[in-house]
């Protein structure tokens, strides 16, 4: 999941351990530990900075 380069906010709520209505209110009130990034009227999660607070290292690359 944290393998590409962004998520859902469903997904990231799930990893937080929070619920997703929780990780809404928290993007519109700027409260989301990590960037958000708007598309339209879609959020989603850069996962670089999502693993950094949770202390997850990036994927490896394929050999």
């Amino acid at each position: 999941m944290l393998n590409t380069p962004t998520i859902s906010v469903r997904e990231a709520a799930r990893l937080l351990g929070i619920g997703e209505s929780s990780a809404y209110t928290a993007i519109r009130n700027n409260q989301f530990p990590t960037p958000v990034i708007k598309i339209g009227g879609r959020y989603v999660i850069p996962t670089a900075p999502l693993r950094q607070l949770l202390g997850v290292d990036a994927p490896k690359e394929a050999a």
